[in-house]
């Protein structure tokens, strides 16, 4: 990967992640999906989404704190009720602890096993880390219709794989997921194996990236590395990150810029970090800065995208602005990306 003006804003101060705001999303049953502003909007109930991702960022932390480990478990045992017998999840549980929906292999199911086998192979505590592993491979054995659902699973392989090398039921999920992302298009101008871009979408790199280098097929990763590449160097503008937006873009279709979502930042950090991590390219530490930048301050409002005071994130960001309320998601993706800034040093 090369690089050019890098102007990421890799002279600003990065504060270390938070898990404030997050406490205050949490009860002693999940972690609440939405806010008004910093308080907890508790009617909207739970998502298993969410709590897979708060499960992932607490599993990432080398020296977690009794609140976060605390937080770990509350969110492992989310995870356990909500999954069935066969594998599945439930994905919404309402403020009277009742389930709204069936289990099923959507995007939940993902990120359901991307952040069980996140706590399986880091999470320091031995019993989390045997919980989580039995509760992966029961999902591990499901496969969704869905690349984006598939490509979460195989993130969770990817990390169990790390840890423990011989696991027959996550090497296959992850060979399956990188299948399930499909080969890059041979055209420079559009190398990305789907005519549109969506939400997310550096996971889907970042999983062919993985089984590329986990299964020892260097043709799947250079794909996979060139996908990111295409990914990162479309996303700059003026030598800062200016994401794609909710609405997406289209093969042959108008590029817009808002509303940009905290959750395109986190994934392109997230691809960035293995990419940097397997190829050793200092390359890809700047194209990580530059989205530790967009939080900061370093986008295309130059308006930072997170509450000092409360360590929330902010929702997204508009033609107008941010928007100050401080979810789940949001702030899980500041966290996320502020965990891989330790790594820039």
């Amino acid at each position: 990967m090369t690089t050019s003006g890098d102007r990421s804003g890799a002279g600003m101060p990065v504060p270390a992640p938070s898990f404030t705001h997050l406490a205050r999303l949490s009860d002693d049953t999940g972690l609440f999906e939405h806010a008004r502003h910093a308080i907890v909007r508790r009617e909207h109930g739970y998502c298993t989404d969410d709590v897979a991702r708060g499960l992932l960022v607490a599993s990432r932390e080398p020296e977690p704190s009794a609140q976060v480990l605390g937080l770990a478990e509350c969110y492992l045992a989310f995870l356990t009720h909500a999954q069935d017998g066969r594998g599945a999840f439930h994905n919404r549980l309402g403020h009277d602890r009742r389930w709204t929906d069936q289990p099923g292999l959507g995007d939940w199911w993902g990120r359901a096993l991307w952040g069980l086998g996140t706590a399986a192979a880091r999470n320091p505590a031995d019993w989390i880390r045997t919980e989580a592993l039995v509760a992966f491979s029961r999902g591990a054995a499901r496969r969704s219709a869905a690349p984006h659902a598939m490509a979460f699973a195989g993130l969770g392989a990817a990390e169990v794989l790390r840890r423990h090398p011989g696991h027959a039921v996550a090497g296959a999920l992850l060979d399956d997921a990188a299948g399930a992302v499909g080969a890059a298009d041979p055209d420079p101008r559009w190398p990305w194996p789907q005519q549109r871009l969506s939400y997310a979408s550096a996971a889907l790199a970042e999983v062919v990236i993985a089984a590329g280098h986990l299964r020892g097929n260097a043709a799947l990763l250079a794909d996979g590395l060139r996908m990111l590449t295409w990914l990162c160097e479309v996303q700059v503008r003026d030598g800062r990150l200016s994401v794609v937006p909710v609405g997406g873009w289209r093969r042959d279709g108008a590029r817009p810029r808002h509303d940009q979502q905290p959750i395109e930042v986190a994934a392109l950090a997230d691809a960035c970090a293995t990419a940097a991590t397997i190829t050793g390219d200092p390359a890809w530490r700047i194209a990580l800065g530059r989205a530790v930048g967009w939080f900061l301050g370093h986008n295309d409002l130059g308006m930072a995208m997170w509450d000092p005071a409360t360590g929330g994130g902010y929702d997204g960001l508009t033609p107008h602005g941010p928007n100050f309320n401080q979810g789940a998601e949001s702030t899980l993706a500041l966290i996320s990306t502020l965990q891989h800034a330790r790594q820039r040093s």
